[in-house]
């Protein structure tokens, strides 16, 4: 199979939107009831929303996407943690929902009900309820709930202990994955996405975090930020700070995946990292959404770049589904 680690609702009804708008207005007048739920959405808009996800797996070959709600809508700055839950529990639910329609096509992955006025709590416990009761198979972990303005703990300080716990004992992983970036210094998809892949990676880098929780296991989207790029300025830190070279630092915890946007991009990414660590994804529908001229092909189709790697069939087989079965162990599509 080809399974797709990284994709995202970004296709929903408007009318996920209109409520969300419709919170963010009851934030700014005290007075104002926030609205409720459940939202108005039918099953044959469900249906109807998920058709351009569906023509691109043909299209592109893809068997299936691990899926979850619009990243750069999660915007965990905005209101409170009740804000927060509600909008998290709306978002997760509509994958529930879609997840059941398409069971062969779409796996959950759930959004946090992450606020930076709180602490892990509620993320705790809609985790639990995604995985126990959605059926969910993994999680996307924002480093930095203040959208770009950085105020959260690194993902190494024991203040994210509590969650990695609960990551341990359910045995499902963490995209590390930030949503919306309210910082004018930081276009969300161009830079505060690769700035965080990066971050998060030097962060895993400096620590013991790995010793604690030998299990925990993290995916670094966007294929693992500038990382691959300066893998010998990496390297060179990690001889410096007397820490352990970099494929034993990844070894069973940090996996990157192919949301690279060009041959040249994604052989490098081959070519560096260990290809027990790479992960098939394509981030579809998503950061860029138009052909690329120099090749008459979408940017975001993935497929493509990694069908053309130089490197053996058995390798390409890990990339597009050994390697994520490893990682996700709950997916359990297409298995007898």
């Amino acid at each position: 199979m080809v399974i797709d680690c990284h994709g995202h609702y970004t296709t929903a009804p408007k009318e996920l939107q209109t409520f969300r708008d419709a919170q963010i207005a009851a934030l700014a007048n005290p007075g104002a009831a926030a609205p409720g739920g459940p939202l108005p959405i039918s099953d044959d808009q469900l249906r109807e929303s998920v058709q351009p996800q569906l023509k691109f797996q043909s299209d592109r070959g893809t068997d299936a996407t691990i899926f979850s709600p619009r990243a750069s809508a999660m915007a965990h700055h905005i209101g409170d943690a009740d804000t927060s839950l509600t909008w998290t529990r709306h978002c997760n639910d509509l994958i529930q929902r879609v997840c059941a329609l398409f069971p062969e096509n779409f796996i959950g992955v759930c959004q946090l009900p992450q606020t930076p006025s709180a602490p892990l709590a509620n993320c705790i416990d809609e985790l639990r309820r995604c995985v126990g009761e959605l059926g969910f198979v993994g999680c996307n972990l924002n480093p930095d709930p203040s959208g770009g303005k950085w105020t959260a703990p690194p993902l190494t300080d024991r203040f994210w202990y509590p969650f990695y716990e609960a990551m341990v004992e359910l045995d499902v992983p963490a995209m590390v994955h930030v949503s919306a970036s309210c910082n004018p210094n930081f276009h969300a998809t161009g830079a505060h996405y690769l700035n965080a892949d990066t971050t998060a990676f030097m962060q895993f880098l400096q620590s013991d975090l790995f010793k604690d929780f030998p299990t925990l296991r993290m995916i670094i989207p966007h294929g693992g930020g500038a990382v691959p790029y300066h893998w010998g300025r990496y390297r060179g830190l990690a001889q410096d700070m007397k820490r352990p070279p970099l494929p034993e630092l990844m070894r069973d915890n940090v996996f990157f995946d192919t949301c690279v946007y060009h041959q040249p991009g994604v052989d490098l990414l081959l070519k560096v990292v260990p290809v027990d660590n790479i992960l098939f994804g394509s981030e579809m529908v998503g950061a860029v959404r138009s052909i690329d001229p120099e090749t008459g092909f979408y940017f975001d189709d993935t497929k493509r770049y990694v069908d053309a790697a130089a490197i053996s069939d058995a390798d390409k087989q890990k990339i597009f589904e050994g390697n994520t079965r490893k990682v996700f162990p709950r997916l359990t599509l297409g298995k007898a």
